[in-house]
């Protein structure tokens, strides 16, 4: 079984006022198994309160960074965890995953279960859902968190393959799952769906990647409008630079070790101080009338919009 003890952060006091320097690294695809240091996905000032007790919950992209940390926090709130992730690429950080939640989850909950899938496509999107309720019955919480970006220098690099393969992961596998979910989502239920700081402040050089966490935004508002008399809210969350896979897949050595710098804060944030968000987003007892809002845990960049 995986041990998860370097996933421990610091003292709170510590953490707050000091940055871990970030050796060099570039990866690709991005692991996390491979990743130093290793993203934290477990706080021990967490507290759970049994807020997702006997839901059942599906998290695309689950197997590392923020999804690593959103699952294991609904399994510590008494949550049914499904997850998806990549074959072949993303295989040991999925058992890791799954270790994780299994040491977590509480007693009546149902084994968790992770679905290899590659989301760009409907016909996949359908097939997880429908794995999903059959194991489990129905879902009562889905979080769109998958995705994947690449830096370009110049708009030329960003060709039609690549535009479609980014939108695809990003954005077409939120569209259709959510599709495929909602009719097995019942009057309580949420959905919540990853977008990003880049969203709002633009990035230069993920032109792409940007373009497709403001569609999310727009699809978040749109989807809130259109299911708020069902009882399902539909929210998301934007984080600021949070150390997930996704950076040394992305950046070069020499931005891997000075990520985070540029924040109020002065250090990127880790997967366990975003899950939390998620979690009182899921939770109607803490957001039962909040739906198409969007909420930014950035290090303390201000966000109007």
């Amino acid at each position: 079984m995986a041990s998860f003890g370097r996933q421990f952060p610091p003292q709170k006091e510590e953490f707050l006022l000091q940055r871990e320097d970030f050796p060099p690294q570039r990866q690709q695809p991005g692991i996390e198994h491979l990743m130093n240091p290793i993203p934290q996905a477990i706080s021990h000032e967490y507290r759970p309160a049994n807020k997702l007790h006997g839901k059942v919950a599906l998290v695309t992209g689950g197997d590392s960074g923020i999804g690593r940390a959103v699952c294991y926090c609904f399994a510590l709130e008494g949550a049914t965890v499904s997850f998806t992730y990549v074959k072949g690429q993303e295989d040991k950080d999925a058992i890791d995953t799954l270790h994780l939640i299994e040491q977590a989850k509480t007693v009546d909950a149902r084994a968790p279960i992770a679905i290899p899938a590659d989301l760009g496509y409907e016909e996949t999107c359908r097939r997880v859902v429908d794995e999903v309720v059959n194991t489990y019955g129905r879902i009562d919480i889905l979080v769109n968190n998958a995705a994947q970006q690449y830096k370009a220098r110049t708009m030329e690099e960003i060709d039609e393959e690549r535009l479609e393969r980014v939108f695809r992961t990003n954005f077409f596998s939120y569209f259709f799952v959510t599709r495929h979910a909602l009719k097995h989502m019942r009057q309580g239920s949420s959905i919540i769906c990853t977008t990003s700081i880049t969203a709002y402040k633009g990035s230069p050089k993920l032109i792409d990647y940007a373009a497709t966490k403001g569609a999310i935004v727009a699809f978040v508002r749109s989807m809130a409008v259109r299911l708020a008399r069902t009882g399902i809210r539909v929210n998301g969350v934007a984080p600021g630079p949070i150390w997930t896979p996704l950076i040394p897949a992305s950046f070069s050595e020499e931005e891997c070790a000075n990520f985070g710098k540029d924040t109020p804060m002065g250090r990127p944030g880790q997967p366990h101080e975003v899950a939390p968000a998620y979690v009182f987003l899921a939770c109607p007892a803490d957001s039962s009338y909040i739906t198409g809002q969007v909420l930014h845990p950035n290090g303390g960049e201000i966000v109007n919009a």
